[in-house]
């Protein structure tokens, strides 16, 4: 987009929303995001709250991108999902899983602080005896392991079948390390924070250090320049949540319809770790799918689910200062 919209233009349909989550995910029990309508369609703007405006400011431009353009030419119309397990005990998996309908594939968060190999063992071990044998699991560390850790855990997890392990280090460099060590156990790397958090999105995959791209439409700009960068790294890709709203989320299942390829399942099935969310009914998974296709807030939803207004203020205030370095180009 060669010219954004005015502020005024984002602030006159703009809310904000707190959608409480079903378990503590990501540190957070609630999720904020602005909810703005463009000429194609609603919109999402959810950097994280921790995040400075320079790299807000290239999720006002996802938020731009889909709202104001045309969706890309789709590939499929609904998209398998996969269900996200918190670090939860080992006693409260069964009742997360119950909530992502018909998912043959859950992902796992793993190396949470303050738990234990252990924990994340029995965690997985639920999981696996959950989905059985056709099941496929993966697991998620955030890049909490360096690389001895992880050389560790992945031995310890090894046994029930891991079809990736997402991030398990931090630097491209120990992935790198990593990824030759384990080489012999046919255990594919994919990576995330070094994608989406990364000056140059591309390292990763020209430094040998993953074997699989995940990507997400809102960090990374949006659903066109994540294409691209799926295209140029060549590797596959997993499309993923922000954990954003339902409209964020159809923006995800935007993208991987767009895929020329789509192997694996993909983390947008988030929605089902809300408590509630800004459609009715939301994008929550059914029989293991999401349907492609723009989705629209509930009026009703949006007043019951509004923000505080000093929360709501702070929104818009930082609204304004990423929309003045995407108008200046200076992101």
């Amino acid at each position: 987009m060669s010219t954004p919209p005015s502020l005024d233009d984002l602030l006159a349909t703009a809310r904000v929303v707190a959608l409480p989550l079903a378990t503590r995910f990501r540190g957070i029990d609630v999720r904020e995001a602005v909810l703005f309508e463009g000429p194609a369609g609603w919109t999402e703007f959810s950097p994280f709250t921790e995040y400075g405006d320079t790299e807000a400011s290239v999720w006002l431009e996802a938020a731009l991108d889909f709202g104001w353009t045309d969706a890309a030419r789709p590939h499929r119309d609904q998209v398998r999902v996969n269900a996200t397990v918190p670090a939860v005990s080992a006693d409260a998996v069964a009742a997360i899983l119950a909530r992502f309908d018909g998912c043959r594939t859950a992902k796992i968060k793993v190396a949470e602080p303050g738990q234990t190999l252990d924990d994340d063992v029995a965690r997985v071990a639920v999981v696996r005896s959950a989905l059985g044998p056709e099941g496929r699991i993966r697991v998620d560390a955030n890049g909490a392991w360096n690389v001895d850790e992880a050389e560790h855990a992945i031995h310890a997890l090894a046994g029930f079948d891991l079809e990736y392990v997402e991030q398990p280090c931090a630097s491209i460099d120990e992935l790198a390390e990593l990824r030759a060590r384990i080489a012999y156990m046919d255990i594919p790397i994919a990576a995330d924070e070094s994608v989406r958090k990364a000056d140059d999105p591309l390292r990763v995959a020209r430094a040998g250090a993953a074997d699989i791209l995940i990507v997400k439409a809102q960090p990374l700009g949006g659903v066109r320049r994540a294409l691209e960068i799926v295209a140029e790294a060549g590797l596959p890709a997993v499309v993923s949540s922000a954990l954003d709203t339902s409209v964020g989320l159809a923006m995800g299942v935007a993208l991987a319809a767009a895929l020329p390829t789509l192997d694996y399942d993909c983390g947008l099935g988030t929605s089902a770790l809300f408590a509630a969310d800004v459609c009715e009914p939301a994008l929550v998974p059914r029989a293991g799918m999401l349907p492609a296709g723009r989705v629209s807030p509930s009026v009703e939803r949006l007043d019951a689910l509004a923000a505080p207004t000093e929360r709501r203020d702070w929104w818009f205030d930082r609204l304004a200062r990423c929309h003045a370095l995407v108008s200046a180009g200076g992101r």
